[in-house]
């Protein structure tokens, strides 16, 4: 009696203890299965930049795991969307758009008025001259209202203007071919075209360095004056192209409550932290520099994301979307740029899609009550 007893209560811690091992083993593959977007879906979409060659390789799977918003990297530019005057390529940016619908998947618009990737064509007057002010806006008025119109509903958010305002804080604005022909006023009628286009999406001014305080002050009479000749635009765009070395916590904070301040959603749109500090110029590349993400490194870097990623936590109430710019160390637009032969490690996956050490350092993170 009394072994049988002892027999039923060993029975009994053993048949609990496979339970709660097995349980336990479910909910780690439960917790293996979610991506990014599902640790964050109390804040915000998670987006990455991609070109349609991401969307038929192996990297599909990672990004329907981990992502519930796109932005093409390049297939929605001017010049891959319009070349020539007349023109359009939709191929690259349908298949996009496709493969968002399709996976039930956000969308952002990037980027309707750009000095860069844009056509010179654009700029040409019909005698072969300049064009005239008058000329310049009604193309653009023409191609804003085009695409808009064609991914009207299937794309919720634009970048409408892009890198406008000069990295000179003296200068304010940029001295581009959009501002010698038409002055500031190209700013003001890209957004009243975007709007006229698609009353219903959300319309963003784009740029680089927005958390640095010089460039910060002048981004921010930008949109103030928009703003205050009530035109439409909805938040800002802050690029995000950072590094283990910028920016710190009190300047993001700073500028967020900043541009928040007169009602501005907040986008954080190409996100990445370089292992090297920020460089505005093209060079070679120095014998000392490092081949490879060393254990140092990426402990900047998880330190870095972890940062930031507190704070993107900590204002989720004006955070609407966090995108990543590309979608793993595998391939990076910082990748030889701007230094000739040399390879960065910007993300959160390595060149063989598996997460590093700094995923599972953003998603583990104490959940707000």
């Amino acid at each position: 009696m009394f072994l049988a007893k002892y027999k039923l209560k060993f029975l009994i811690v053993f048949v609990a203890s496979f339970l709660g091992t097995f349980c336990y083993a479910q909910q780690e593959n439960q917790k293996n299965k979610r991506g990014l977007k599902d640790f964050y879906l109390r804040y915000f979409p998670i987006g990455v930049a991609v070109s349609p060659k991401n969307l038929v390789s192996d990297e599909a799977p990672l990004i329907k795991q981990n992502f519930n918003s796109l932005t093409a990297e390049n297939a929605m530019k001017m010049t891959s969307l319009q070349p020539k005057e007349g023109v359009f390529n939709w191929a690259a940016a349908d298949s996009i758009v496709d493969f968002a619908v399709k996976n039930k998947l956000k969308v952002r618009g990037h980027t309707l008025c750009w000095h860069d990737q844009t056509p010179d064509w654009l700029f040409i007057g019909p005698n072969g001259d300049r064009v005239s002010k008058e000329l310049l806006l009604q193309r653009l008025k023409t191609y804003i209202q085009t695409v808009m119109k064609r991914y009207k509903g299937k794309v919720y958010a634009w970048d409408v203007v892009n890198e406008a305002v000069d990295d000179n804080p003296n200068h304010y604005l940029r001295r581009s071919k959009w501002y010698e022909i038409a002055g500031e006023d190209y700013i003001a009628k890209a957004f009243e075209y975007a709007h006229e286009a698609d009353p219903t999406a959300q319309l963003f001014y784009n740029d680089y360095n927005g958390e640095r305080p010089d460039k910060m002050a002048n981004i921010f009479r930008l949109l103030k004056s928009l703003k205050d000749k009530g035109i439409v635009v909805h938040g800002i765009g802050l690029q995000s192209h950072w590094s283990i070395f910028e920016p710190n916590q009190t300047d993001l904070e700073a500028a967020i409550e900043k541009y928040s301040s007169i009602g501005l959603k907040i986008h954080i749109t190409e996100l990445d932290i370089s292992i090297y500090p920020w460089e505005p110029s093209v060079r070679a590349k120095r014998p000392d520099e490092m081949e490879t993400l060393t254990a140092e490194l990426e402990q900047k870097q998880s330190d870095q994301y972890d940062m930031i990623f507190g704070v993107f936590r900590k204002y989720k109430n004006v955070i609407g979307n966090v995108t990543f710019w590309n979608v793993s160390d595998r391939y990076t637009w910082l990748d030889y740029f701007p230094v000739a032969g040399r390879k960065n490690y910007p993300l959160l996956f390595d060149a063989h899609l598996q997460p590093k050490k700094v995923y599972w350092r953003i998603v583990n993170f104490k959940k707000d009550k």
